[in-house]
């Protein structure tokens, strides 16, 4: 889908290549012609939203509409890049999908309090993975509204 003329980022926060392909392959055969921008840690993703290092020349761009975020990565885990998404005053609109291995309730219980919108447990077929993600798309780029920062280019 595209908002103001433009298709919505959607943004993969995923240490693991494998799954990182299997993400985008899922959404190729889902169809969803968003752009798919991946980063392999919790640095990485706050060095993209807040434009700074090698994302530099995505100052002025929207935000990600979407940000799937894996729990367990190195340098900052999800969980703590998380948090300092949603205590961010700039980036806490963003929605935030966990997706992950993790079934435990601890993680759901902790991510849902610092303000994730969805959790999600990684698929273990490709085929569930196509689904959840049309699912995501239907969902997340189709139907809701999405913050002014996700949509349109800053001034």
């Amino acid at each position: 889908m595209q908002r103001e003329g433009r298709p919505i980022t959607i943004l993969v926060a995923d240490d693991d290549a494998d799954d990182r392909m299997l993400i985008g392959d899922a959404f190729d055969e889902s169809c969803l012609k968003n752009p798919l921008d991946f980063v392999e840690d919790g640095e990485q993703l706050l060095q993209y939203l807040r434009r700074e290092g090698p994302y530099e020349k995505l100052r002025g761009e929207p935000f990600p509409g979407v940000i799937l975020l894996d729990l367990n990565m190195p340098k900052m885990c999800g969980r703590t890049a998380l948090g300092v998404i949603k205590q961010d005053p700039v980036l806490q609109r963003i929605p935030v999908i966990i997706l992950t291995t993790s079934q435990a309730e601890e993680d759901i219980l902790r991510t849902y309090g610092l303000g994730v919108s969805s959790f999600i447990t990684k698929p273990v077929t490709f085929d569930r993975l196509v689904e959840v993600v049309k699912t995501i798309g239907a969902y997340w780029i189709e139907i809701v509204a999405l913050p002014p920062e996700c949509t349109t280019v800053a001034a």
